[in-house]
């Protein structure tokens, strides 16, 4: 598969919160945690739980830096 996106982060799932409608999912990348919320229907397609490894893929019109 080929994507746009430049920024990829692979990480292992640490944490997997599931609520009513979306799913929180923590990653540890490389020391880094990033937090993202998916739907539920994802998160079952996908098949991700605490130990899955995935990647983390941005794309952003302007990433914003803070010395």
């Amino acid at each position: 598969m080929k994507l746009s996106a430049r920024n990829q982060l692979e990480g292992r799932v640490m944490l997997v919160k599931a609520g009513p409608i979306n799913a929180e999912v923590v990653i540890d990348a490389g020391g880094q945690k990033i937090t993202s919320i998916i739907s539920l229907d994802a998160l079952e397609e996908l098949g991700i739980k605490e130990g899955s490894t995935v990647t983390a893929l941005f794309k952003a019109s302007s990433v914003l830096l803070m010395a």
